[in-house]
């Protein structure tokens, strides 16, 4: 579904991604576990196209998709919420999702499903969201901006999901309600890449596991078997 093969990504004049490599096959969550800074962030962005890689090779469903613009792989189908959210905040809900529809609509993808089928989906994963899909984005909650966040890039029909630190931020109450979201949305047949810091919460929903430090991939597997690992064990928490 998604394949990442030793790229190298630089923020300005300092490197930091080091011949990453990472896969997520179909129906399959995958998360990715660092410390803040340690290349989740940029992982996705160069994964999505917010940032341009030097070398290596991002494909996705068998094309190589890393000379296509951020737009061109959102209508190919890999959705995207960032870290903040990222809503147009002078927009309501609903008219959020619509700028996700657009683009399924004008990707013309045979394996979309229909619009009403993405309401429903949308709403079977975050009911909550009927209740404010009339409020601007300015006015919804830290949570909210997450739960719409999530739910616009399903509004796209996507293949795939990147979902950058879904977590981050929330109560523990909510961050049980968004990862049982998360695996709802597995259940559907949608593929995930989750950068996520904690790995107590990345254990909960993931299929495979990833560990990133200093912007190179030290360890890959089993979510449990991670703990048996001590020298990343000890990376990993500091």
């Amino acid at each position: 579904m998604l394949d990442v093969q030793g790229i190298d990504t630089w923020r300005g004049p300092a490197q930091i991604l080091r011949r990453v490599s990472l896969n997520v096959g179909s129906r399959e969550a995958v998360c990715l576990v660092g410390r803040n800074g340690a290349g989740k962030t940029t992982t996705i962005d160069s994964i999505i196209g917010l940032l341009p890689v030097r070398s290596g090779k991002i494909g996705f469903q068998g094309r190589e998709i890393g000379d296509l613009p951020p737009h061109q792989r959102a209508r190919m189908g890999i959705g995207y919420a960032p870290e903040d959210a990222g809503l147009f905040t002078d927009l309501t809900v609903s008219e959020n999702f619509q700028v996700c529809r657009w683009m399924a609509e004008a990707s013309k993808r045979t394996d979309q499903v229909s619009e009403a089928e993405t309401d429903n989906r949308i709403h079977a994963v975050f009911p909550e969201v009927l209740q404010f899909r009339q409020r601007r984005g300015l006015f919804l909650s830290g949570g909210e901006k997450k739960m719409v966040a999530i739910a616009r890039a399903m509004a796209l029909s996507p293949a795939v999901l990147l979902l950058d630190e879904p977590f981050e931020g929330l109560a523990p109450v909510v961050v049980t309600r968004f990862i049982e979201a998360v695996k709802k949305i597995k259940e559907m047949g949608i593929s995930m890449l989750i950068a996520e810091s904690n790995l107590a919460n990345a254990v909960r929903v993931a299929d495979r596991l990833y560990a990133i430090d200093r912007g190179e991939i030290i360890y890959q597997g089993g979510p449990r078997q991670v703990f048996e690992n001590e020298d990343v064990m000890k990376t990993i928490r500091g």
